[in-house]
């Protein structure tokens, strides 16, 4: 379980902010809910903490800026990236707002103002490797955030006290578009046997979700001379960390290790299930996992699913799985199946009826810690 040639994982981060210039009162709406810090005179409402994936496009970030008009006297404009927000360069009746905008600024009134942008092409998602129990500090991740802040212009640097930073995430789902089944097979032959042996290995589906059974569906005609043991059917982690180097984890995340044989001249036909979960993997040093935020537990990292024109370089960390069957007979035979391990896509958000609460500092969640010269926590 070592990672990679001395290199220490925990100090490598990927970080992506998008930064609104200005900030002081940070309200952030989560969830539907309202998250305050008091005395400020900027808060952040956003609809959604989540943003989809869907490889062709990816789901825009858009929330709502409140401002304290006596509190942000004689301070500079707020942007966002190189957008301005405030003052508005739009009147704000005539500029277009999403579904979660419109409800958000009728509720806040004629001091809030809508942001929206879009995450850069070929970013990667929300994925970091599992430290150690003992392990301390930050660990190896691709994380994202909003920042707000106050300063004299964007390109200051921003204070601690005066700077607030939320926690978003970069997420895919599986595809609502079927495949085929997997299946791999392989034969060998042996000196001194007429006939071979050989192996098949079939899934019932190409992409299971994140706790469902895989049942795997091992065949094995030994028609060799040789006779066949030590089974084994396994489900491995295979991450492809590009952030610093080209280093790749292979992990098993489920394993079964049978008492089955195959003796020469028969066929085994077999029905195996393993179930993949992080719970059996908790302290498992450099397992992929997907990006959390504080207040949820999270999972085994989702697999990655790339355009084929994207640069793999610019993608952070890679994750799939496959299927291990292994057996001895006279050395080994090996059985690889490739498959995604995934979410399913949720049913849209219904943001009708938007709630509003406010919280205790202490009660915060989520929330970036103010080590302003650290990235996000998940």
């Amino acid at each position: 379980d070592n990672l990679a040639d001395g290199k220490d994982p925990r100090a490598y981060k990927y970080r992506a902010k998008h930064t609104l210039t200005h900030s002081h009162s940070f309200t952030f709406h989560l969830d539907s809910q309202q998250q305050t810090y008091t005395n400020k005179p900027v808060g952040v409402y956003m609809g959604k903490r989540d943003f989809v994936d869907h490889v062709d496009f990816v789901d825009p970030v858009d929330g709502v800026v409140l401002i304290d008009p006596e509190q942000v006297k004689n301070k500079k404009d707020i942007f966002l990236c190189t957008r301005q927000v405030y003052p508005p360069l739009m009147d704000r009746e005539k500029s277009v707002h999403t579904h979660a905008q419109e409800k958000i600024l009728r509720k806040l009134g004629d001091n809030a103002y809508p942001f929206f942008f879009e995450f850069p092409d070929n970013l990667p998602c929300s994925v970091g490797l599992q430290p150690a129990p003992t392990d301390v500090g930050k660990h190896c991740a691709v994380e994202f955030e909003v920042k707000a802040f106050v300063a004299e212009n964007q390109d200051e640097k921003s204070q601690k006290r005066s700077s607030v930073r939320l926690a978003i995430r970069k997420i895919q789902y599986a595809s609502d578009k079927g495949a085929e089944p997997p299946c791999a097979e392989t034969t060998c032959e042996f000196v001194m046997s007429e006939k071979p042996l050989h192996m098949r290995v079939r899934l019932d589906k190409e992409t299971y979700y994140h706790g469902e059974q895989i049942n795997v569906s091992v065949e094995i005609d030994n028609s060799s001379n040789r006779n066949v043991k030590d089974i084994s059917v396994a489900v491995e982690q295979i991450t492809n960390v590009v952030l610093y180097s080209n280093d790749k984890y292979v992990k098993s995340v489920a394993y079964e290790e049978t008492m089955d044989t195959v003796p020469t001249g028969t066929i085994l036909k077999k029905l195996y299930t393993l179930r993949p979960l992080l719970e059996n993997n908790r302290e498992r040093r450099g397992l992929a996992l997907d990006g959390k935020l504080k207040h949820e537990d999270t999972n085994l990292a989702s697999s990655s699913i790339v355009k084929d024109e994207v640069l793999k370089e610019v993608l952070g960390m890679l994750v799939a799985y496959r299927v291990v069957v292994k057996c001895q007979a006279a050395g080994e035979v090996t059985v690889e199946v490739p498959f995604k391990l995934m979410h399913p896509k949720p049913d849209p958000q219904d943001t009708t009826d938007l709630v509003f609460e406010e919280f205790k500092r202490s009660y915060l969640k989520g929330i970036i810690g103010d080590d302003d010269e650290s990235p996000a926590e998940p």
